[in-house]
């Protein structure tokens, strides 16, 4: 799982977790928790962050996730939250219903660093949400 670079070996892994705008439960049809999910994980191929897990609730989003050296979590959610918001605003047109101006997600989000020791210990957290 160590990430090997020139003249260093590491990782960088992080949990993340970040909520639609004003709470609104907009993930509760499996069409819906899918499109994020493949969004989600569209995001991270192309930015090349690993993920660990990922879990859709009906208001927010759990993912651990090791990100590429030099990434900061600031970063990964700054792209995840955009690409994802862009992708769900045209698979799903009625969300222009609930955020006619196009903000999903709110401006808010948690970060954590996980470490080895605590990996299963949070892996299990996010599955049995």
């Amino acid at each position: 799982m160590y990430q090997t670079f020139n003249h260093a070996k590491g990782c960088n892994i992080w949990h993340l977790q970040w909520c639609t705008k004003y709470r609104y439960k907009m993930f509760q049809h499996r069409h819906i928790i899918k499109f994020c999910e493949i969004s989600i994980r569209e995001s991270c191929t192309r930015n090349k962050i690993e993920v660990i897990e990922l879990n859709v609730q009906s208001d927010h989003i759990h993912l651990i996730a090791n990100l590429p050296r030099g990434m900061t979590d600031i970063t990964a959610l700054q792209l995840l939250k955009g690409f994802t918001a862009f992708i769900l605003f045209r698979l799903v047109p009625e969300f222009r219903k609930r955020y006619p101006r196009g903000h999903l997600w709110s401006r808010g989000s948690f970060a954590s660093t996980v470490g080895y020791t605590q990996l299963d210990i949070v892996v299990n957290y996010v599955r049995n949400q």
